[in-house]
């Protein structure tokens, strides 16, 4: 409403714009735009808050962003709920053409073009979600999905916790950066994910190789419920909005991993092929997470599925690292002095016949002068000149006898490097048990988590997309299992979550890893403990009042609370105090709960969260402990 009521005031100053009524001759302003009418351009321009909705700056020229604006103004009415025009029309589209029509296939759903903050603290569970329309409501998107203020910043390290400014010399704290002036410290972010990953995008876009995620899976036991009649809407809207950011985060050559039972799995693929784009689509991973069905199902999950895309196409993925067992495969029975080796076939791996005459030849055994071929269909993998250089230097095996067929030598010290291949069929890992065994003996119970996921498989998720000194980043951090595994293996992790457990279960689990911990994958990475990681929040704005509410004992607390929410609170647009106000008698005659309902309803659940440019303004009592750190984070020198 505030970007419609500036463009409206702004434009009633030009006469010719106005009818005799006052009221706007939108048919006029839209034949200006179609022309690029210079006035109006000019009038739009003196506006900062127009000039920044509808123009783009594009290598330093400022072009006008003609379609947007028209559209905005062709809307019939100001939609005040802000939901989207569409959200009735559902179907199978792409650029606005039905299937019928096209043989290309896109997802639609009712709120595509919104965005959902999407909180998933527990006494928001069943409220009622706010989408915020992509064209009519941009400033209130705007201000939604700006930075915010930072606070509670502490360095956890071996020797214990320090403030991260306090307690250290004039001219030193803060962040640790990089020559490039990267923030290289790791970081756990307490706050709402999509506000953390729109507040991480100044420091960290395009410098993230990998991303792992395990999002809510909708099913009505993760804590992710919502009360409108769109729940598969709802979630694909509150899934789009934070894999779009999360793009933008990962480097040219990235990677994200996508973790998802069945229920929703088809869903999330035609989504991220929109987002990723299909030709980025790298593979689907099958892990299994349990040896057998539930006891109590016909038909039982034993699986779940890892969508694996890149950014763009110069990905870089590694091979699986050699196990002790397959390094144990490789000996030295004949002391050959380029170290052990394997027997390995000789023949080409492309079958062809005698396609390729070079390749199809006698190989004598030096040992008995037997002549032996490739099959009839095959060719060897060498021509003979190379051969024979391989047989003078002992680099073809003849079996232990000496009189086999020829294989060839395989050195260890050849492949060391290059790894194994992985398949899409992961049933060699740890399952779900073991994850919460791993949690048990952390914690002595599996707390909020139903089905963690062991180390393991993070492990060979972090070994195939990142290599050492890599920012790993997971935006659903849950107990933590991503940031200490990617500790352990020597990369630099960004985590982030909204839940109250991320200080005593999350936390606490990096402070044993940093302890060092023996469980997990310790044990074969050699862990002994060491590094360190810097924890931080969104500073709190209304979030505090929902906490305030839910923490109140009695009707007097409650009253107190509604005292401080006229002052200070941000309310729903709709709200009118003088109307609360009639009906505060029944309001205090009303049971404890019902009170607690009727205060949640009335704030404005998009402003949980002090915003960057309310930094200095007096109303939200930044300390200057809190602006120091803000501007360390943001690099912000004045």
């Amino acid at each position: 409403m505030k970007l419609l009521n500036a463009l409206q005031n702004t434009l009633q100053k030009e006469p010719n714009y106005v009818t005799d009524d006052g009221e706007l001759k939108k048919w006029v302003v839209i034949e200006k735009a179609y022309e690029y009418d210079a006035d109006l351009l000019g009038l739009l321009l003196d506006e900062s808050e127009l000039k920044a909705a509808f123009f783009k700056e594009i290598k330093g020229a400022l072009v006008f962003n003609q379609s947007f604006f028209i559209q905005f103004l062709e809307q019939k009415n100001y939609l005040n709920d802000s939901y989207t025009a569409y959200k009735n029309k559902v179907g199978l589209t792409i650029d606005g053409k039905y299937l019928k029509q096209r043989n290309e296939v896109a997802l639609v759903w009712p709120f595509k073009d919104c965005i959902l903050e999407g909180g998933q603290s527990r006494e928001e569970d069943k409220r009622e979600e706010i989408f915020f329309n992509e064209t009519l409501a941009q400033d209130e998107i705007t201000q939604l999905l700006e930075p915010k203020v930072l606070t509670n910043a502490k360095r956890y390290t071996a020797e214990g916790v320090i403030p991260l400014f306090g307690g250290v010399p004039e001219g030193r704290g803060g962040f640790n950066r990089n020559e490039n002036g990267t923030i290289t410290d790791n970081l756990i972010i307490k706050g709402n994910n999509l506000l953390a990953l729109h507040s991480l995008k100044k420091e960290f876009t395009g410098k993230v190789k990998l991303i792992y995620i395990d999002p809510p899976y909708n099913t009505g036991k993760d804590g992710f419920q919502y009360n409108d009649s769109f729940s598969v809407s709802s979630w694909l809207t509150f899934m789009k909005n934070r894999l779009e950011v999360a793009k933008e985060l990962l480097s040219k050559n990235g990677v994200i991993f996508i973790q998802m039972d069945d229920k929703y799995k088809d869903y999330l693929k035609v989504l991220c092929d929109d987002i990723f784009r299909i030709e980025n689509f790298i593979v689907n991973i099958i892990w299994k997470k349990r040896g057998g069905p539930p006891n109590d199902k016909v038909i039982g999950a034993t699986h779940e599925n890892i969508l694996l895309y890149s950014k763009t196409e110069e990905y870089k993925l590694n091979k699986k690292p050699r196990t002790e067992e397959q390094k144990g495969r490789y000996t030295n029975p004949d002391n050959h002095p380029k170290g052990n080796w394997s027997a390995d076939n000789l023949m080409a791996n492309v079958k062809g016949g005698r396609g390729v005459d070079s390749l199809h030849f006698a190989i004598i055994n030096p040992n008995t002068g037997e002549e032996h071929f490739p099959s009839s269909n095959g060719n060897w993998r060498y021509n003979q000149e190379t051969i024979n250089r391989l047989i003078a230097n002992n680099e073809i095996y003849f079996g232990k006898d000496g009189n086999g067929k020829p294989k060839l030598k395989r050195f260890f010290d050849d492949l060391k490097h290059e790894g194994v291949s992985v398949g899409t069929f992961w049933e060699d890992l740890p399952q779900n048990n073991s994850a919460t065994a791993e949690i048990l003996k952390l914690f002595g119970s599996v707390n909020e988590f139903d089905t963690p996921k062991p180390e393991k498989l993070i492990e060979r998720i972090i070994n195939i997309g990142s290599d050492v000194g890599d920012i790993v980043l997971d935006f659903f951090a849950g107990s933590g299992t991503t940031a200490a595994v990617a500790l352990k293996m020597k990369r630099q992790f960004i985590t982030t979550e909204q839940m109250d457990y991320i200080e005593n279960v999350t936390v606490e689990r990096l402070k044993k890893v940093i302890a060092g911990e023996q469980g997990g994958i310790s044990e074969s990475v050699e862990w002994k403990g060491g590094g360190q990681f810097v924890y931080l929040e969104l500073k709190k704005y209304n979030q505090s009042f929902i906490e305030q509410i839910e923490a109140a004992k009695d009707t007097e607390s409650i009253l107190g609370i509604w005292e401080d929410m006229k002052a200070k609170s941000f309310l729903n647009y709709n709200v009118k105090i003088q109307e609360q106000e009639k009906h505060l008698e029944a309001f205090k005659l009303d049971t404890l709960l019902n009170q607690k309902q009727i205060l949640l309803k009335l704030l404005d659940f998009n402003q949980l969260y002090v915003n960057l440019s309310s930094l200095d303004d007096k109303d939200f009592a930044n300390t200057l402990e809190e602006k120091k750190l803000t501007k360390d984070f943001y690099q912000i020198k004045k």
